[in-house]
This record gives C-alpha cells, sequence and structure tokens, in this order.
C-alpha cells in the first residue's frame, strides 16, 4: 500500500481549505504560504483564483527545518494587505515537524495575534510528540478570542487528512462537531461516506483517492468557468435585443414620420372636397 507523504496530504487539504472558504463566501480570499527551508516565503497573496494556489503549491520546496513563529508573524503582516478590511483575519497552519520555538515565546506571540484580532487554527499530524503539542495547545489557549481558534490532532490512522478535517470547525466553523479530528474514530461516522465518495478505498489506495479528489475538483472549476462564461455572453448579447426590441416600438412612429406624403393623402382629397364646396 502506497502512503502519501506528508506534503501530499497537504496539498490535498490545501485544496479543501480553498473551495470550503470560497464557496462559503465568495468575497472570501485565500493565500498561501511555507515556513520551512531557510525561513517563510509567501507563495501566493490573498486571492480567489485556485489556479495560483495551485501554482504556488508545485513552486513549493521541502527543505530545511521549521520557522514557526515567524511564519505566523509574516502571514499576520499579509492579512494587513487585504482588500476588504471587514474581512475576518484567519492563519490556518499545518505542524508536522519538530517546533524549535519554546513555549514562552510562542505564547507571547499568542497574546500578540489576539490583540490584533487574528484568528489561528492548528493542523498538527505527522510528528505527534508531547512537546511539540504542549507547545501548541498553550499557543491555542492564548490566541482565542471571539472569532474562536481551533487545534486538530490528527493521529494516523486510515482516512486522509482531507476527509478528517470535513465538518470540523476549522472548516464549518463554531457550529460544527469536533469529533474525529483527534483520530480515526470520529472519521468513520460522518465521514466514512465521504472517503469513499470516488468508490475508493483511501486506506487501500490512497494515491488514486488524491488523484481521483483533485481531478473531481479541477473538472468542478471548469464548470463554473464555462459557466461564467455562458452568463458573460448573455450579458453581451442582452443589448442587443433590447436594441431590437426598441427599434421595433419605434418602426411604427418612423413609418408614420416616413410615410408623411403618403398616408395623408385620403385626408388631402377630402381637404380638397372641402376646398372645391367651398368655392
Amino acid at each position: 500500500m502506497i502512503v502519501p507523504t506528508r506534503f501530499q496530504a497537504q496539498a490535498d487539504t490545501v485544496n479543501l481549505i480553498f473551495h470550503s472558504k470560497t464557496n462559503a463566501n465568495p468575497e472570501s480570499s485565500v493565500g498561501l504560504m511555507s515556513m520551512g527551508g531557510g525561513g517563510p516565503e509567501v507563495l501566493v497573496t490573498l486571492t480567489t483564483d485556485f489556479g495560483k494556489i495551485l501554482d504556488g503549491i508545485h513552486r513549493t520546496k521541502i527543505r530545511g527545518g521549521t520557522h514557526l513563529a515567524t511564519g505566523i508573524q509574516i502571514a499576520g503582516l499579509a492579512l494587513k494587505h487585504r482588500q476588504n478590511r471587514s474581512q475576518r483575519q484567519r492563519i490556518i497552519v499545518f505542524v508536522c515537524s519538530p517546533i524549535t520555538e519554546d513555549e514562552k515565546t510562542l505564547t507571547t506571540l499568542a497574546k500578540k495575534m489576539k490583540k490584533n484580532k487574528v484568528s489561528i487554527d492548528f493542523v498538527v499530524f505527522g510528528d505527534l510528540e508531547s512537546d511539540n503539542t504542549k507547545k501548541l495547545e498553550a499557543f491555542s489557549q492564548n490566541v482565542k478570542g471571539a472569532e474562536g481558534s481551533h487545534m486538530e490532532v490528527v493521529a494516523p490512522g486510515p482516512n486522509l487528512l482531507s476527509d478528517v478535517l470535513r465538518g470540523t470547525p476549522i472548516l464549518e466553523g463554531e457550529g460544527a462537531m469536533n469529533g474525529g479530528g483527534t483520530g480515526e474514530g470520529g472519521a468513520g461516522g460522518d465521514e466514512g461516506a465521504s472517503a469513499f465518495e470516488f468508490g475508493v478505498d483511501p486506506s487501500a489506495d490512497p494515491e488514486l483517492a488524491v488523484a481521483l479528489k483533485m481531478s473531481y475538483e479541477e473538472e468542478k472549476l471548469r464548470q463554473e468557468r464555462e459557466k461564467k462564461e455562458r452568463e458573460e455572453a448573455e450579458k453581451d448579447s442582452k443589448p442587443n435585443l433590447e436594441g431590437i426590441r426598441e427599434e421595433d416600438e419605434a418602426q411604427p412612429l418612423l413609418d408614420k414620420k416616413e410615410g408623411n406624403d403618403e398616408e395623408p393623402k385620403p385626408k388631402k382629397e377630402e381637404k380638397d372636397d372641402d376646398k372645391m364646396d367651398t368655392t
């Protein structure tokens, strides 16, 4: 059995997050950045174009260690440049490697992000050492505000990372049932059907399941693009139809104006008769 790499699991989940956020609110925008290598890098600024997100994923380089604190700070700066100031600020962080920062540094950063009204969600998988989870739990407790910040610890299991996150508060908001994020048990109930939605068991063939899911999302985007093109084509043709109606409505008046020399002839004859009578 071929198991997806941590990067493949993250790429698939980014796909899910983008469509979940933009479908919930068309004005929502999503960006992408990496926090490994020599330092964090903003790969895609806030956008509603999924093609740019895919390009950013393909340009991601897997190297070096994790710079969690610096990455969160840069993400916070990127959110300040959003076009719609009324939009809520949220950062979703994937953590699957050891964290080098100490708990005190992360706690101070968490209070700063809370002051700036930035919600931060953590998706923790892969490296589930107690030291990592302890630091992130402290961060999550100090960053929680009115908008809510959540932490999902995904233990190893047969389900895809994206399937485990479906229905969690990270994607569905505060009203979602926080059932199976910490293990495979919760994913077996509500998420069991979605894991087999393409007729493939992810535990038997994870690569095929990921490929089918990506293909489905690309086809969905293609259909949405064609729908927009049809709507734009209808808008372009609508003025022409209205113009034709106006011309039809105005045509009788034009006919009268143009036919003034012909239509009044009977009237002229009547007037001529009158004149003849008077003379």
